[in-house]
């Protein structure tokens, strides 16, 4: 069962990168974004959109741990609370 779930993953890793690399060589127009008046220098297509991907897999993560932390901290509390009161 171990191996066939490392097969799948691997399978799985494997398309994950071919859709990458197909979506990469489809979208090699260059193109130029401007944000606030500052202008970036023409990059491919694709560079722009997996930036903002990997940006998103990085923040993502990163805001939902600090809302499990924050509810953490809201439940230790009430039951601190709910302690002191004699609840």
């Amino acid at each position: 069962m171990r191996n066939l779930k490392r097969a799948l993953a691997a399978l799985f890793v494997l398309l994950l990168a071919a859709v990458v690399l197909f979506f990469v060589l489809e979208n090699q127009q260059p193109v130029a974004l401007m944000l606030f008046g500052w202008s970036a220098p023409e990059l491919p297509a694709a560079v722009p959109v997996l930036c903002a991907l990997v940006l998103g897999l990085a923040v993502g993560p990163l805001l939902g741990a600090y809302g499990v932390q924050r509810s953490k901290r809201k439940i230790r509390a009430s039951a601190r609370q709910a302690v002191l009161s004699g609840n």
